[in-house]
């Protein structure tokens, strides 16, 4: 089986330019809907992930509990707990799911370390759920 079976495509990501604010960035993941956005570059190349906990404490050590602040910080000066480490487009789907079990989301990247997507550990779940569930 092929990874971009999983792929939610680019297109259909919430994600975050790495150069907006703390405050665009809370309000893209209000937005969204989402507790982990990936983080790229203007050209489309993955630069990590930021957290609604990365965000909590910028707030707090960046800008000094003041919401107004946030405005004057970008995203690339907060420190990240961890990033999503990205799969290549041709990884294996034994390496995706030994991925996925440590995030909700894996990156994948193309050749060029161009973002095309995510593939969500949702999807890998409700695809083996459909494959345990006995034919009605």
């Amino acid at each position: 089986m092929n990874i971009l079976f999983f792929l939610t495509p680019k297109s259909m990501c919430a994600y975050l330019e790495n150069d907006c604010t703390l405050r665009q960035a809370l309000e893209r993941m209000e937005g969204a809907g989402y507790a982990a956005l990936p983080i790229l570059n203007k050209k489309g190349e993955y630069c990590g992930t930021l957290t609604e906990g990365d965000m909590l404490w910028a707030v707090k050590n960046l800008c000094g509990m003041d919401l107004r602040q946030t405005e004057n910080h970008r995203i690339m000066e907060i420190e990240r707990r961890r990033d999503n480490v990205p799969v290549s487009v041709t990884t294996t789907m034994q390496d995706l799911i030994a991925r996925a079990s440590e995030q909700n989301f894996v990156p994948v990247i193309d050749d060029k370390n161009t973002f095309i997507g995510i593939v969500t550990r949702r999807s890998i779940m409700r695809y083996c759920q459909q494959m345990m569930s006995p034919e009605d």
